[in-house]
C-alpha cells in the first residue's frame, strides 16, 4: 500500500539560453508512517523533487505524475492543490521565518492551522499550543507563549516553525532540510527529538536533507540524488552496506570510504604491490577487469588489534583526529 507515488517526475529551468535538467525522470513511492529522505549535494536536486511534488517550484516545467491518495496531484487545478496543501500536506522549510509570520506571537502560529484549516475552537486550540509545546521542547517558553518570533534564537524560532506543522492533523510532513542553518549541537538534539516524535506520532515524512547523518538517523528509506537522477533508493543499513555505485559508496559514510582503483584478476584485487584474496567475498555478479575496492575506516584495524585483521598493511597516517 503506498501513500504518495512519484512516476517519472522531471522539471527543467531555462538560464540564459541554457536549458538545465533540474529532476530527470524520478520515481519512487512513500508507504503510510514511512519516512524517506532525499539526500545530496547542492544542486542535486532533492529540493526541487519534493517541491514539484506540491507543484511549488517557480518558473520551471515539470512533467510526470504524483499520485497522492487518488489525486494526481500534477493536473489539479490550482484551487483543488491549495485545498490539498492546506489540508493535508504540512511543510518546513530551511529558513523558519519562510512558515512564520513576523507579525502573530508564538501561541498564535501553531493555533491558526488548527484554528483555519480544521475549524477547531480558539479553547481547543491553546490546549494543544500548550501540549506541543511541550513535545517540541519549547515547554520552558510557557510564559512566553505571546511573544514575537524576533525575540527567539533561531533554534527556537525554528522549533516553533516545526510546531506549527505538526500540529495539524495531515497526511504527510514534507521537511526541506529544516536543521541546516541551526548551530552543530541544537542540530544533533532536534534530529533526535524529531525522530522521537515521527515514532510517537506516526506520522509520513519527507525529509530533504545534504546532511547523510540525518538521513541516515531520520529515514526508513534514503534516496540518494546526484545531477537530478536517483542513484540509489533503499534502507540506510542497505546503502551503508551494498552501495549501488563509486558515487554512493563515496557519499554515504563520515570518514569516507578508502577507494582505490585496480584490477581483478584470478580472484584477487591487485594494486601496485597491494594483493587482495576475494574468495571470502559475495558478490551480486561475476567480478573482473577494472574495479574499485573500498574499505570503510572503521573495518580498519591499528596496534594490537591489527594481528586478527584479513589484510595487513604498512600505511602512513597522514590524519588523526582525536
Amino acid at each position: 500500500m503506498t501513500l504518495l507515488d512519484v512516476r517519472d517526475l522531471s522539471v527543467r529551468f531555462k538560464v540564459e539560453n541554457r536549458i538545465i535538467d533540474a529532476v530527470r525522470n524520478v520515481n519512487f513511492s512513500i508507504a503510510p508512517s514511512e519516512t524517506l529522505a532525499l539526500v545530496g549535494e547542492s544542486g542535486s536536486g532533492k529540493s526541487v523533487t519534493a517541491l514539484s511534488i506540491l507543484r511549488l517550484v517557480a518558473s520551471g516545467h515539470s512533467s510526470g505524475e504524483v499520485i497522492f491518495r487518488g489525486d494526481n496531484l500534477a493536473r489539479l487545478p490550482e484551487r483543488d492543490l491549495r485545498r490539498v496543501r492546506g489540508n493535508r500536506i504540512s511543510m518546513i522549510f530551511q529558513e523558519p521565518m519562510t512558515s512564520l509570520n513576523p507579525l502573530h506571537s508564538i501561541s498564535r502560529q501553531i493555533a491558526e492551522p488548527l484554528v483555519v484549516h480544521q475549524g477547531m475552537t480558539a479553547q481547543a486550540a491553546a490546549r494543544r499550543v500548550r501540549e506541543l509545546m511541550d513535545l517540541v521542547g519549547l515547554g520552558d517558553l510557557a510564559d512566553r507563549i505571546h511573544d514575537y518570533p524576533h525575540t527567539l534564537s533561531g533554534g527556537q524560532r525554528q522549533r516553533v516553525a516545526i510546531g506549527r506543522a505538526l500540529v495539524r492533523d495531515v497526511d504527510v510532513f514534507l521537511f526541506d532540510e529544516p536543521l541546516s542553518n541551526l548551530d552543530a549541537k541544537l542540530r544533533a538534539d532536534l534530529r533526535v527529538e524529531l525522530k522521537q516524535l515521527h515514532d510517537r506520532l506516526d506520522n509520513t515524512m519527507i525529509y530533504v536533507t545534504h546532511d547523510q547523518v540525518e538521513a541516515m538517523t531520520l529515514a526508513d528509506r534514503i534516496a540518494i540524488m546526484k545531477d537530478g537522477i536517483i542513484q540509489q533508493l533503499a534502507s540506510p543499513g542497505e546503502i551503508y552496506s551494498r552501495p549501488a555505485n563509486l558515487y554512493v559508496a563515496d557519499f554515504i559514510g563520515s570518514p569516507a570510504m578508502n577507494l582505490q582503483q585496480g584490477t581483478v584478476e584470478n580472484g584477487r584485487f591487485l594494486a601496485g604491490e597491494l594483493s587482495v584474496p576475494l574468495d571470502a567475498y559475495s558478490f551480486e555478479r561475476e567480478v573482473s577487469g577494472d574495479v574499485w575496492f573500498g574499505i570503510r575506516p572503521e573495518h580498519v584495524l591499528v596496534g594490537d588489534e591489527a594481528a586478527r585483521a584479513d589484510l595487513e598493511l604498512t600505511v602512513k597516517a597522514e590524519v588523526v583526529e582525536p
